[in-house]
């Protein structure tokens, strides 16, 4: 009876280690994919935000040649233009002398925004920047200028 009993309660004892086992991986395993649905929940979420204003009908993307060789211009020209009420991003490449601006129409143009450029000293395809201001440029920021046709 003795030898019995002692299989029974180590039995019992078996088994209680297992569920205990399998219940502390189930929680484990729980609280994972939890996590992992939160963040990839929470990713999603801020991927999709939309602004109504900077990405709504009025929203407008363009991209324009500007002349400019060096970091200096880049600073000038993107200066030039984000300072612009309606502007929300732009990009100077050096590499491509073009400017990417995202804007709303309803509040600036593109034609205005190219002579905000050309009045820092950077031809632009329709407007080419005042001689004297050009002179002033430092002369790493000194392009060949290039007259562009509308």
């Amino acid at each position: 009876y003795r030898q019995q009993f002692q299989r029974t309660s180590l039995l019992n004892i078996e088994t209680a280690l297992i569920s205990t086992i399998k219940l502390i991986y189930m929680q484990t395993l729980k609280t994972f994919l939890f996590i992992a649905i939160t963040v990839s929940l929470t990713s999603f979420v801020q991927a999709q935000q939309f602004n109504s204003k900077r990405d709504g009908l009025f929203a407008e993307s363009k991209t324009f040649k500007v002349n400019g060789n060096c970091g200096m211009c880049t600073h000038r020209i993107e200066t030039a233009i984000k300072n612009q009420p309606g502007v929300w991003s732009v990009d100077w490449s050096v590499e491509s002398k073009s400017v990417l601006v995202k804007y709303d129409r309803t509040i600036t143009s593109v034609n205005k925004l190219q002579q905000l450029v050309a009045d820092a000293g950077h031809d632009t395809e329709k407007f080419i920047a005042n001689v004297e201001v050009y002179n002033r440029l430092p002369e790493c920021c000194h392009y060949q200028r290039m007259i562009y046709s509308n």
